[in-house]
């Protein structure tokens, strides 16, 4: 692609090489740092890493895929824009995002996380219930919470929300917004509806990444209303930057009896 020397001294890339070289290199390397995927220009083939490493965390702590599935997701939202996961509860896709989220954000990818989910049960109408913002909201993100307490701490989580770097915001508030330099994780999204996927998806900026998860089996919409995690499967397939993750109750990481209770639900079903 190019010929360069490169050399690390801290927390510094030092490049060495011809001009032309060393600005295409560049180029590259702050692609990277965004997120995105080496190409290799000849043969027009995205050059992708052959093994997952574990992110480390906060404290030093490790934390590595436990299943393919699970390697696939992380893999996915460390290259493309957009990563789309579905399966059963247990599979640690909410988990995972986070993870995933707090590790961008302390290597600088980006500069901002964004929490979202639908709020079916309030039918999003928040000013009818009691207390301030937060305090209507954090019950239906206390997944979220609970994953970024887990992994960071109370103190580093609530640091960040009250600096701006974490922001919780319902589905419903997200319109007009540009969501730029942000890692963006929307939860529950088989209870958003085609026009909420399609407006989430649309605000996403230049240097923008989404995660979206969710279970195809748990849609709380009314009876008719088409899930827009379903809708999004069949119109967005095929697009280059966006990447559907599908578990099953194998990629269970909860209690063992989880994976008998997802099965036999399924069969039900069926």
């Amino acid at each position: 692609m190019f010929d360069v020397g490169v050399s690390v001294r801290a927390n510094s890339i030092v490049l060495r090489g011809k001009a032309r070289d060393l600005d295409e290199a560049a180029k590259e390397i702050e692609n990277l740092r965004r997120g995105g995927v080496l190409t290799d220009k000849r043969t027009g083939a995205d050059i992708v890493p052959s093994a997952q490493p574990p992110l480390t965390f906060r404290g030093g702590r490790k934390i590595s895929p436990s299943s393919p599935a699970q390697k696939k997701y992380m893999e996915s939202m460390l290259k493309n824009p957009v990563t789309i996961a579905t399966g059963p509860a247990g599979t640690g896709k909410t988990f995972l995002a986070v993870l995933c989220a707090l590790s961008f954000l302390e290597e600088g990818r980006f500069s901002k996380i964004i929490l979202s989910r639908p709020i079916v049960e309030a039918g999003e109408r928040l000013g009818y219930l009691p207390g301030d913002f937060e305090e209507k909201v954090s019950p239906y993100l206390a997944p979220l919470n609970s994953a970024f307490i887990t992994l960071a701490g109370e103190r580093y989580y609530g640091r960040q929300k009250a600096a701006g770097v974490i922001e919780i915001v319902p589905l419903a508030y997200m319109r007009g917004r540009t969501l730029d330099d942000a890692f963006v994780i929307l939860d529950e999204a088989q209870n958003t509806t085609a026009l909420q996927m399609k407006m989430i998806l649309t605000r996403l900026g230049p240097k923008g990444a989404i995660c979206i998860n969710g279970d195809e089996t748990q849609i709380d919409l009314e009876r008719g209303v088409k899930s827009g995690l379903v809708n999004a499967h069949e119109v967005l397939a095929g697009i280059r930057g966006i990447k559907f993750i599908k578990f099953s109750k194998r990629d269970v990481v909860r209690h063992p009896l989880v994976k008998k209770i997802v099965a036999a639900y399924g069969a039900v079903k069926k």
